[in-house]
């Protein structure tokens, strides 16, 4: 259960602390003082997208943070547990928004993606917008609200699931059965295979070679560089090792003086060692460089182009040519092996749609079944919410198959006894459409797995008696669950267990939102103005009250 939201710099909220309670919480304001920035702001926190344009003008950054109650919830729990997320009972949601757009996420105080918010907010809240009515309109839509309805969640993944192996098995055959001419593909595979073997990429280096073209490209450079160092070092009568020598002499014979000269003397002595190792080596190196082939370096930059040639002929690095080398044997080998695999995948095709099928005939079953009491639940509603000849029915097609089955989901309803059935899409206006979609959130609203459900606006175009119908199904789907619900009609206001006040004020050219609970005295006050305009009279203060009361 939601029991906290706190909005900073959102829109023209400076700041908001709220709390909030079980049971149905109201929602109202006047006309533009920001009703739904608390179900915009929760919307954010549970991953809805955002933008630059929500941070109020002249801030930084946007931050809403809601904190929930999950001792209920053991399916959250153990989600969270599995993204270490777990915080003992309780879950915070935080969304940051720049004021450069960029957005950032974190549940108990841990980073997480946009993807996790939502997976998260799945768990805790089910929110029912303004417009959601239009959404109704869609096959999709209708398809989901079934499923919910007939809580169909588990034959919807074994659905899911084999149709994903059934289309794996195909798209394999396919892309193995793709090629116009295996044959020919398979005479030009072996030829590119034979001009790789013939250029020996499985035993060469590009990187070695192009090292060692470079070394002899420079040998001269090198031979004159080491004879010079070979002279200064050890030849000349300055030389580094005659001077080393003899100055190892005299710390020696000063030794015998002063033995702290020990530590030095054995440094020079492994001076000394180095030095001639080094000279020695020198000279072997020296020697290598003097007896090379000149004709190598002619050969080296021959295979080194040979290399670069077949690279941009196979469209990638020399470097990356075993690779391609490897890429080249194991398609030729699918090619040769092909008509054994054909027949595996033409079995595995076979196994995977029976599966498919199996599974998405039980999900029919299972919907056809649920058709009839979600049917008759939404024309009950529908008869109460003002609309006495309403009948509705939900029809199944075949369609084509998919991950959600094979099934196409039409509502039909007519709101008049001499007329038949046609789709929702088709007949309703726009009172009758959300009338309609309030009717579909009462029949599912039972079996909704989630402990908050928040309402914007969905009594738009209802008013009198049908309004204070929309107030009772509202108060009894609030029973042993927490609803809150924007409202702009007096009698959805009256019937909630706490009354939350919007207003929007103007201090210094700048305008800014407030919020706060009602008392029982300026809740007459906000229901009686609610009832008669800006300025209650006695008579809507009276009739507030009575409202208050029933």
């Amino acid at each position: 259960m939601l029991k906290a939201l706190t909005i900073q710099e959102l829109a023209i909220v400076r700041h908001l602390d709220l709390e909030f309670r079980a049971g149905l919480t109201v929602i109202t304001g006047e006309t533009g003082a920001g009703k739904s920035i608390v179900v915009d702001a929760l919307g954010l926190v549970l991953g809805d997208r955002a933008d630059s344009s929500m941070v109020r003008a002249g801030a930084e950054r946007a931050v809403v943070s809601a904190g929930f109650d999950i001792v209920e919830l053991p399916a959250l729990t153990e989600y969270l547990a599995l993204h270490s997320l777990d915080c003992g009972g309780e879950c915070l949601l935080r969304r940051v928004i720049g004021a450069d757009g960029r957005s950032r996420a974190f549940c108990n105080e841990s980073p997480v993606t946009l993807q996790v918010l939502k997976e998260i907010g799945a768990f805790l809240v089910d929110i029912h917008g303004q417009h959601e009515h239009h959404s109704l309109l869609q096959r999709g839509t209708q398809r989901r609200l079934l499923d919910e309805y007939a809580r169909l969640k588990p034959e919807l993944s074994v659905v899911a699931t084999a149709y994903g192996l059934w289309q794996d098995a195909t798209n394999e055959w396919q892309a193995l059965n793709g090629a116009a001419d295996p044959t020919a593909r398979a005479e030009f595979l072996r030829f590119q295979i034979d001009e790789l073997d013939a250029a020996g990429i499985d035993t060469t280096d590009i990187l070695e070679l192009e090292a060692e073209h470079k070394r002899q490209s420079h040998r001269q450079r090198l031979a004159e560089a080491c004879d010079d160092v070979t002279a200064k070092a050890f030849k000349s009568d300055r030389a580094a090792l005659k001077v080393l020598t003899s100055g190892h002499h005299q710390l020696r014979d000063l030794e015998g003086i002063d033995s702290n000269l020990k530590p030095v003397v054995e440094l020079f002595d492994q001076a000394l060692i180095n030095l001639v190792e080094a000279e020695r080596e020198l000279s072997h190196y020296l020697q290598r460089v003097a007896g090379e082939n000149v004709e190598g370096l002619a050969q080296l930059e021959r295979r080194i182009g040979q290399l670069h040639d077949l690279g941009r002929k196979h469209r990638c690095e020399a470097g990356t040519l075993p690779k391609v080398l490897e890429k080249l044997r194991q398609e030729l080998r699918d090619i040769e092996t092909r008509d054994a695999r054909n027949s595996e995948l033409e079995v595995k095709i076979t196994q995977a749609r029976a599966a498919y099928d199996t599974a998405a005939e039980a999900l029919t079953a299972a919907r056809n079944s649920a058709v009839k009491p979600m049917a008759d639940a939404i024309i009950e509603t529908l008869r109460q919410l003002g609309l006495p000849h309403a009948e509705f029915s939900i029809e199944l097609t075949m369609g084509f198959p998919s991950f959600n089955g094979n099934d196409e989901i039409e509502f039909l309803v007519t709101t008049n006894p001499d007329q038949a059935l046609r789709p929702l899409r088709k007949v309703a206006s726009g009172g009758e459409l959300s009338r309609a979609s309030l009717a579909v959130q009462v029949a599912t609203a039972s079996i909704v797995q989630v402990p908050s459900l928040v309402y914007d606006e969905v009594d738009t175009g209802i008013g009198g008696r049908v309004a204070s119908v929309v107030a009772q199904h509202l108060r009894m789907i609030a029973m042993g669950r927490q609803v809150l619900c924007v409202t702009h009609l007096a009698q959805v206001a009256s019937a909630g267990n706490h009354h939350l006040v919007i207003a929007k004020n103007v201090a210094d050219g700048v305008t800014l939102t407030a919020a706060s609970y009602l008392g029982v005295n300026d809740r007459i006050e906000e229901v009686a103005r609610m009832l008669g305009g800006a300025q209650p009279t006695a008579r809507s203060r009276a009739h507030a009250k009575e409202m208050l009361t029933e």
